[in-house]
């Protein structure tokens, strides 16, 4: 049936708190459990367990921190179900979080759904805007000058804030916090690009599926609690380094050679400036600092970037 992935980064009780959550809401349907710690230097591994519940719990440790799209693809291998699910380690399930995209996914006309998503709420009990459709160039680009952060161009990005996510919808894209997959189609895609370190791996995972011919659909008759912003807010320069790394990626990888071009002078020489004024109104000098040294080391990495692109 179902196979769950989980990988960790210093997620505190956090991951506890998921496994723990999967351990009461399994309903019969949980295959396996695997954990996947990225060289964690807190103590989220300590205690990790299922209580009584008698699903193999799988631990792989890490040596070094191998990324979000790399690790999924380590876990995954452990995986003999029909379906995984890649499950962040900051969300927890409830009663019908697993039951229902598994049902919707069985059913004969829905053979050609590969993945699906579900109803994420936040800490505050509010439905979170999780879905995303396929970025353009053009989207990206307008994201680089900012326009996206005004509100009556909200739909400049790929990102769909302006729906309410309150109804069940094919989409290009859910999000990675959880995320449901055929494992026949996982592995038909040869898992996640490793290239991208955190970030982009999810969407350029479901834009390679539609490609394939697979729909992904998000349902919003099943919930699941999700925090947001996970681990990777411990270190907000080195977040923003590998967001904009991944979109380059990304770019390289499905756009035009021109509009990835384009892109990427846009990001470098563009970019920085108009992030640097939100920056400075939005948290004064600490924030212009942190978006500063982002682009110091998307900088440094440029070269390396642009090698790796080309595989």
């Amino acid at each position: 049936m179902i196979d769950i992935v989980l990988v960790n980064w210093n997620s505190g009780a956090q991951l506890r708190e998921a496994v723990a959550s999967i351990a009461g809401n399994h309903g019969g349907v949980v295959d396996r459990i695997v954990v996947v710690d990225n060289d964690s230097v807190d103590d989220s591994m300590v205690n990790v367990n299922l209580g009584d519940c008698q699903i193999p719990l799988d631990f792989i440790f890490n040596k070094n921190n191998l990324g979000f799209g790399a690790a999924c693809n380590q876990g995954a291998k452990l995986c003999e179900s029909e379906y995984i699910l890649f499950l962040n380690p900051d969300a927890r399930l409830f009663h019908d979080s697993l039951s229902v995209p598994l049902d919707y996914m069985r059913k004969h006309e829905n053979a050609n759904v590969g993945i699906s998503g579900i109803q994420l709420i936040d800490s505050l009990g509010q439905v979170s805007r999780t879905c995303a459709r396929f970025p353009t160039a053009f989207l990206l680009i307008v994201q680089t000058f900012g326009l996206n952060k005004v509100p009556w161009l909200r739909s400049w990005s790929h990102h769909m804030d302006e729906w309410d996510h309150a109804n069940d919808r094919e989409v290009d894209h859910v999000i990675g916090a959880f995320f449901l997959v055929r494992r026949e189609l996982f592995e038909s895609l040869a898992g996640f690009d490793e290239r991208f370190f955190v970030y982009l791996e999810d969407l350029d995972i479901s834009y390679r599926a539609r490609k394939a011919g697979w729909r992904s659909v998000y349902l919003a008759s099943a919930q699941a609690f999700h925090a947001g912003g996970g681990t990777s807010g411990q270190i907000k320069a080195g977040r923003l380094f590998y967001a904009l790394r991944s979109r380059l990626f990304y770019a390289f990888k499905h756009f035009s050679p021109v509009s990835a071009w384009v892109l990427a002078g846009a990001t470098l020489f563009i970019e920085p400036v108009s992030r640097s004024v939100f920056s400075i109104f939005r948290g004064g000098l600490k924030d212009l600092g942190n978006t500063l040294r982002g682009y110091g080391m998307l900088w440094r990495a440029l070269p390396t970037i642009l090698k790796n692109s080309r595989k």
